[in-house]
């Protein structure tokens, strides 16, 4: 007889739709005009993504008679900005320890603090703007689900300049009641959004203030007062790349930042009493603290959305289809939200898809405008950008701006990190590291299993 979840699963993986779930929501998306022939802006910014709007939306604010120029080679919002897990998290890739290597600790926290405000900043432009993203300021919860989590949980919340609040199992459930709980840290500085809402508000608003965005027109290089495209060559004073993991495509950059894979799954809108069960009652975003990054959100219309790192990074820094969709993923991602949860057991999955994020050597994030030369260079979020973009486009337009303001001299401004290795030691590098992380997880999940199975052991024998 065949295992009922092995049909489930094929059903998901042959009749999930495998276009993001924000961007199917908008239904067709009709591009704006390419770029028609050579011309000359104040400021030209290639990518179509938050960093770069936000980048436009807080210049253009700060000088609304600044010629600005968008170049996106899809539409805005077709890359990690239209396809993440809806997280604005007021947190960065690494803790303030990294930064405060080149600074100071105090430095440093002033970024940490910079990035909680980041969180409140979305959701007033959106308000603002009218800009309808399902902005919930819900939180996050982050559980421990075997005994080394739980170690490094109250190892984190015992040291300096902690954040967040350190929760016992009972509380750690009340806001997700998943299946072995050991503890969690609850953090109030994240919100769930819809990210392809907010990115296409966001460059509906920078459009009608003036700034020109142009689609479908493929950049090749990024110079110093020059973009090269295939529609035309776009002259300008200050040129900022902010295209995160799609830089490989432009001329000499292949190895500037790593594009790797993460993949989500979504389930079907779910009834309010299944929630009662779940708990996520105020939206937080949640995960828990294996080394292999999960992280998911109760949506605005009550679906669960869950991703992970999928597809392993792709030799020569590929960015392909086979990374988006990947059977195998997809199913280990299915399969790991209902082992968290198993009231999604019989639950219909109606999503799958992916997308490239970009990766530093250094796994730190950052910004840099060399006025010099005119050229600006904005992310490697390492997959943590909703939040973080906002923080650096706004810091970026006040960089061009050219008048110092709190966020101008923050740690991660003017970062530079050395690039990649050449194959095939980064595809080696990287493979061996994943697997490393890979085994470490398993390893820390069957601890617990062996030592819970030793104890039942232990106790059918003093009863014996």
């Amino acid at each position: 007889m065949s295992n009922p979840h092995d049909a489930a699963e094929r059903d998901f993986l042959h009749n999930a739709t495998t276009t993001a779930l924000w961007l199917d929501h908008l239904g067709d998306i009709e591009q704006r005009p390419a770029l028609a022939g050579d011309i000359e802006v104040d400021v030209a910014i290639v990518g179509g993504g938050f960093s770069a709007l936000w980048t436009a939306y807080y210049l253009n604010q700060l000088d609304p008679t600044v010629r600005i120029a968008i170049i996106e080679k899809h539409f805005c919002g077709y890359g990690a900005s239209g396809r993440n897990g809806g997280w604005a998290e007021g947190g960065l890739a690494v803790g303030p320890e990294k930064y405060a290597q080149w600074s100071t600790m105090d430095e440093a926290m002033r970024l940490v603090h910079a990035m909680h405000d980041t969180v409140d900043e979305i959701g007033r432009v959106a308000r603002a703007e009218n800009i309808d993203c399902g902005y919930a300021k819900g939180g996050w919860i982050r559980v421990a689900r075997n005994s080394a989590q739980e170690r490094r949980m109250r190892e984190e919340m015992a040291q300096p300049n902690p954040h967040g609040e350190l929760l016992e199992p009972d509380a750690a459930r009340t806001y997700l009641n998943a299946t072995d709980v050991h503890c969690g840290i609850y953090s109030p500085d994240c919100a769930a959004i819809d990210p392809a809402r907010l990115v296409r508000g966001l460059a509906d608003v920078v459009e009608k203030r003036g700034v020109t965005i142009y689609e479908d027109t493929a950049a090749a290089s990024v110079e110093p007062g020059v973009v090269r495209t295939n529609r035309g060559t776009v002259r300008a004073e200050f040129v900022v790349r902010a295209t995160e993991g799609y830089t490989r495509d432009l001329l000499g950059e292949r190895r500037a930042l790593l594009p790797v894979y993460s993949l989500m799954v979504a389930t079907e809108p779910l009834p309010d009493a299944m929630f009662d069960e779940i708990g996520l009652a105020d939206r937080p975003t949640f995960s828990d603290d294996r080394y292999m990054v999960i992280y998911g959100q109760r949506t605005e219309d009550n679906r669960l959305a869950f991703g992970g790192r999928g597809v392993p990074y792709l030799f020569g820094s590929a960015v392909n289809r086979t990374g988006e969709i990947h059977n195998e993923s997809h199913a280990l991602i299915r399969q790991t939200l209902i082992e968290l949860l198993p009231v999604l057991k019989d639950v219909s999955f109606t999503h799958r898809w992916g997308g490239v994020l970009g990766i530093p050597r250094d796994w730190v994030p950052g910004l840099r405008l060399d006025r010099s030369s005119g050229v600006g260079v904005l992310g490697g979020y390492v997959g943590e950008g909703v939040a973080a973009a906002n923080l650096a486009g706004r810091t970026m337009a006040e960089l061009i701006d050219g008048n110092p303001t709190e966020r101008t001299t923050l740690p991660w401004v003017g970062h530079t990190v050395r690039r990649w290795e050449p194959e095939p030691f980064r595809w080696l590098g990287v493979r061996s590291s994943r697997r490393i992380l890979v085994a470490a997880d398993e390893q820390e999940f069957a601890s617990d299993k062996d030592a819970k199975l030793a104890y039942r052991i232990s106790k059918l024998l003093k009863g014996a």
